[in-house]
């Protein structure tokens, strides 16, 4: 399975010796698990931000038909 940088979103390889993912790209370097945690708090990141999103557009809306009357 490949895996890609959470940083630049470059390719990653897995080094044996070290045990370590390299991005080819940018040459961030880090453990599996780290490669999980940083996707599982962007997940979060993004759902936050998109909850704000649809917040913005029920109050606007709200307000819009509200000057309607």
């Amino acid at each position: 399975m490949v895996q890609y940088c959470p940083e630049c979103g470059g390719e990653m390889f897995y080094d044996v010796k070290t045990k370590f993912y390299t991005c080819k790209v940018c040459g961030l370097t880090l453990r599996y698990h780290e490669i999980e945690e940083l996707r599982r708090r962007n997940i979060a990141k993004v759902d936050v931000e998109e909850e704000k999103k649809r917040r913005e557009r029920s109050e606007y809306l709200k307000w819009w038909l509200s000057k309607k009357k």
